[in-house]
């Protein structure tokens, strides 16, 4: 195991944060894992904590055949953000910027390294795509912020992989991903392994996530240079590891060992694995997904577990205005699965309170959430 350490740029005077990579196994293979890119997102973080102790065993048994780096803590910026006990980890105090949006566009930034360069051969174009990613990156100039430094080193370690895979969570919510259609095949025994009650793809989701600003360059270069032999080299997704308070220790190795088998499966590691369940949920459009938010104020009663299957008209929580004595009922309005609910139990004008998976698209543009 090598563990790599980078200071991030811009720490206040008398500060310093560091991005922390464990680097495993060897070979022209590449697989990145990082952890709570939202830093109050902790049940990858303590997956994280197993992979890492699974994988320093399975390096000393020589059962690695490629590089495997893992980031148990993603975003040590969020991570210092306290205020009155609580974390703020989804957004950046100082710009209020979401710490997983707006990555760099690797496509925009190689495109023009590329061009009269790429033919016939795939594997020397990955190669020659990877390096111009490297390069690109390298020759940016200095990060004018610790986010900025921050997404850029993730970019880095993350440009030159076969899998990427991003672990969040949701308040309360199934197990769920987000990939690109064209990445649902390969990833289809993850979402058997790790029991995914929804799969959720989109070409482009808008808003610049981690996963996309590493899968899609791949295709947007295949669409930019039609004649060349351009495969989509870099299978990446988010896995929404369940709810926030998913940290028990049994779970945690559950998915460590799920997420493994997985690696097994993309010919990672060596050795006997349990084949992936033949069971596993479908993948529905991003665009089919439906948000829903309370018509007035007031304490929400949820009438739906998380991961429930519900159907257009199934009442998914009510919402009673304690002062004016008004209550709701808010119904699904499309057949799916509720992946998610919010974890406060008062409504917010404008906040969502559910998500359901939905088959039939009904939304469009940008499809992400701040």
């Amino acid at each position: 195991m090598q563990r790599i350490d980078h200071e991030l740029p811009w720490g206040c005077l008398g500060t310093r944060r560091q991005l922390t990579v464990f680097r495993f196994g060897s070979g022209v293979r590449k697989a990145y894992i990082q952890a709570s890119m939202h830093a109050d997102e902790l049940p990858g973080m303590r997956v994280a904590v197993e992979l890492k102790r699974r994988l320093r065993e399975l390096e000393e048994q020589g059962r690695l055949n490629g590089v495997i780096e893992l980031v148990p803590v993603a975003n040590p910026v969020g991570l210092g953000q306290l205020i009155q006990a609580t974390q703020q980890g989804r957004f950046e105090l100082g710009s209020g910027k979401n710490f997983n949006r707006d990555f760099a566009d690797l496509a925009g930034l190689v495109a023009g390294r590329l061009d009269g360069r790429l033919g016939a051969d795939a594997a020397a174009n990955v190669a020659l795509i990877r390096q111009a990613m490297g390069e690109a990156l390298s020759a940016l100039p200095p990060a004018g912020s610790e986010l900025a430094g921050l997404q850029r080193l993730l970019l880095q370690h993350a440009c030159d992989a076969d899998l990427v895979l991003d672990l969040h969570c949701d308040f309360e919510a199934a197990v769920h991903l987000y990939c690109l259609p064209q990445h649902w095949a390969g990833l289809r025994p993850l979402a058997a392994r790790l029991e995914a009650g929804a799969v959720l793809t989109a070409e482009d989701s808008g808003g610049s996530s981690f996963d996309e600003s590493c899968s899609l360059p791949w295709l947007r270069l295949a669409q930019r240079f039609p004649a060349a032999a351009i495969p989509l080299a870099c299978m990446a997704t988010t896995v929404e590891l369940g709810s926030m308070a998913d940290t028990d220790k049994p779970l945690a190795e559950a998915r460590a060992e799920a997420i493994l088998a997985f690696l097994a499966d993309q010919g990672l590691i060596t050795g006997q694995w349990p084949a992936a369940p033949q069971a596993c949920c479908e993948a529905t459009p991003f665009e089919g997904a439906e948000y829903l938010y309370a018509p007035h104020a007031g304490v929400v009663s949820f009438l739906q577990p998380a991961g429930a299957k519900v159907k257009a008209g199934d009442p998914l929580f009510e919402v009673i205005d304690p002062l004016e004595d008004r209550h709701a009922v808010v119904c699904a309005s499309v057949d799916g699965v509720l992946f998610a609910r919010e974890r406060m139990r008062f409504a917010q004008p404008g906040l969502w309170l559910a998500k359901v998976a939905g088959r039939e698209p009904i939304r469009q543009g940008r499809l992400l959430s701040d």
